[in-house]
């Protein structure tokens, strides 16, 4: 079974990549799809959180990275996706992916959101945070990919 992990990924997070490596072990197939939303200022270009993500995924044989915009229900039904996972870290993530989930179960009946809760040594990690963390010159080794960590110090080093 092909399943769909999705999100922003803005970057990728040790967080995320714990999940990715988990969910490849239970499913045939794992598609991480990057959603390019432009509503959202992102810190790093779509294909720059593409390149991440497939370096992090490198050693992952069954796992594949795409962009895609528009509603997450058109890209399931077009890629034949009938399951999103989705990552929690807290009671507030559990509330928003709710109605997220909700939505799209009523918009594309045949889809299943599961949701897989956050290793505890990542339960604090997000993205957001790491930003922070990193504009504000602190150490956030470990919190993400190698190649990630890079490209945040040379981020806002230069701001």
């Amino acid at each position: 079974m092909k399943v769909m992990y999705s999100g922003s990924f803005d970057p990728i997070t040790c967080g995320h990549l714990d999940i990715i490596k988990r969910v490849a072990l239970k499913f045939e197939k794992v598609k991480v799809v990057i959603f390019d939303n432009y509503s959202k200022r992102h810190s790093f270009s779509v294909q720059d959180r593409y390149d991440f993500i497939k370096d992090a995924t490198k050693n992952i044989q069954n796992v594949e990275v795409d962009i895609a915009k528009g509603m997450l229900v058109d890209y399931a039904k077009k890629n034949d996706i009938k399951v999103v996972i989705r990552g929690l870290r807290a009671v507030s993530d559990y509330e928003y992916e709710l109605k997220i989930a909700s939505m799209n179960k009523f918009l594309n009946e045949g889809l299943e959101t599961l949701f897989m809760l956050a290793s505890p040594e990542y339960s604090f990690i997000s993205s957001s945070v790491v930003k922070e963390i990193a504009k504000l010159g602190g150490d956030f080794n470990g919190l993400v990919p190698e190649t990630v960590e890079k490209a945040l110090i040379k981020r806002y080093k230069e701001d």
